[in-house]
């Protein structure tokens, strides 16, 4: 019970490392990458019982936190479903050995104990992070304000409104328009939804 409490004061209980590069084929969390769809990893951190994976797509989480099992439970946050939010750094006391990275993937809530000797790779990390979370952001202001733009196009278009001759004599012209309307509101989804985030990755993360 005591060394228990220990471990959880100095911070000792689960702290992580941050893998280089070449080591990544070491963590099994390596093995659920999908690199036949271009997938590639750039952080991982791994402690005694979880592997915390960073690719351009996604977080990959191995969750072995099962306290009477070695069983493993793997958990796929994609970010274009679980956009990055509220990223920080909680820094070591002077009796710990670690420091906190917290963020957030949609509702769920983060907080991975580093080696605080590691806390250069750490604020590489955070910046990443942080940037990829403002990419996130803007790509929902981006998407609300086409939707808005398509609905309102789109109310012009109100059909019940016009006469019936009027009606009759313009179903092609409408059509037309309405199906242009909705391809360019496709392409334009297409553009704004970039979730592949490796050139910020690439940015920061140097190891």
């Amino acid at each position: 019970m005591f060394k228990s409490l220990a471990a959880d004061v100095l911070g000792l209980s689960d702290i992580g490392k941050i893998l280089d590069k070449k080591d990544f084929d070491k963590a099994d969390v390596d093995d659920y990458v999908f690199a036949e769809d271009d997938e590639r990893i750039y952080v991982v951190i791994k402690s005694k019982s979880d592997e915390y994976c960073f690719t351009n797509l996604a977080m990959i989480h191995l969750d072995g936190n099962a306290a009477v099992s070695r069983k493993r439970t793997l958990h796929r946050y994609p970010y274009k479903h679980h956009p990055l939010s509220h990223v920080r750094i909680e820094t070591a006391g002077t009796v710990d050995l670690d420091v906190e990275l917290k963020f957030k993937l949609a509702d769920k809530e983060y907080s991975i104990d580093i080696d605080k000797n590691q806390i250069e790779r750490v604020k590489n990390i955070y910046k990443a992070l942080t940037v990829i979370a403002e990419k996130c952001r803007e790509i929902h202001r981006q998407m609300e304000t086409l939707r808005h733009t398509c609905a309102a196009v789109n109310g012009m278009f109100v059909l019940r409104e016009l006469p019936e001759q009027v009606v009759l004599s313009l179903p092609d012209i409408i059509n037309q328009t309405v199906l242009q309307v909705e391809a360019q509101f496709n392409e334009r989804r297409r553009e704004i939804q970039n979730y592949d985030f490796g050139e910020v990755f690439a940015r920061y993360i140097k190891w």
